[in-house]
């Protein structure tokens, strides 16, 4: 993330991203995802997550709490309380439910001129966003993001920083049919992990067990089947919801069984 900072300039890339790695090192399977990817380990049909997505809801509690220690990166616009709407001039005086950084439930509180303000977070699922302009906040770069049509910058709220599972191989014993899918929110967007556990076992159960395309067809189904198909109402899934419509990439990398490719 430092190098990303020290190089926009001359590299022209002003923008950011997420991160999702996968590292086999000693018999374990380090996963470290920062962003909203999502790595799920399907073994003998049982789903085990290996990662959770970091958006303005999973975070709420950080995100306050910095605004809480630092107002001054509020700009004075917004404020870091939560409240279940936006709050109206007229109920100025009112009580309204409200959640602090401290806060798991919610509370009342009498609404003041400050609550009046934009707030940190606000929306829900995926619609959720951080001072209105970005729903991830994990991830690399992102050093110029501002608040539209302000001086507001947006980075000090976005950690580069990791969240870290491990997976030891050697406690289990793993068949071909055991893999790690990594994919971004792309995929997951439209697609559940059981939905996903359901296209791994549907495909890899259409090849030889020792056939190395079949994790590549695997990942290639994933991707067909979110997108969708493209109609005149835009790309549709079988079920005729939309498809995902940001990037999407995966990887299906197996865990076990014959391993001998060349």
């Amino acid at each position: 993330d430092n190098q990303i900072e020290r190089e926009r300039a001359s590299q022209r890339l002003p923008g950011g991203c997420c991160a999702l790695a996968a590292v086999y090192l000693l018999g374990k399977f380090y996963v470290a995802n920062a962003g909203d990817s999502r790595a799920i380990i399907i073994r003998n049909g049982e789903i085990i997550p290996m990662s959770r997505e970091f958006t303005p809801e999973t975070e709420r509690q950080r995100l306050q709490f910095l605004a809480f220690l630092r107002p001054e990166l509020l700009g004075k616009e917004f404020t870091h309380l939560e409240f279940p709407r936006r709050i109206q001039p007229k109920e100025l005086g009112k009580k309204m439910l409200y959640r602090d950084q401290n806060m798991n439930g919610w509370a009342y509180k009498k609404i003041e001129e400050d609550d009046l303000k934009f707030p940190l977070i606000y929306g829900e699922g995926k619609k959720a966003r951080v001072m209105a302009t970005i729903g991830v906040t994990r991830g690399l770069g992102d050093h110029d993001l501002k608040v539209f049509s302000s001086n507001i910058h947006i980075k000090p709220f976005l950690s580069c920083f990791p969240e870290v599972r491990v997976y030891d191989l050697t406690q289990y014993e793993h068949c071909p049919d055991d893999v790690l899918v990594l994919g971004t929110d792309g995929l997951w967007d439209v697609t559940n992990d059981k939905e996903v556990a359901s296209v791994v076992m549907e495909v890899l159960t259409s090849y030889e067990p020792n056939d190395p395309c079949r994790y590549t067809m695997v990942a290639q189904e994933l991707v067909v089947r979110s997108r969708g198909v493209l109609k005149e109402r835009g790309w549709r899934l079988a079920n005729d919801k939309l498809g995902s419509g940001d990037d999407i990439s995966v990887f299906v990398i197996p865990l076990g069984g014959p391993g001998n490719y060349t």
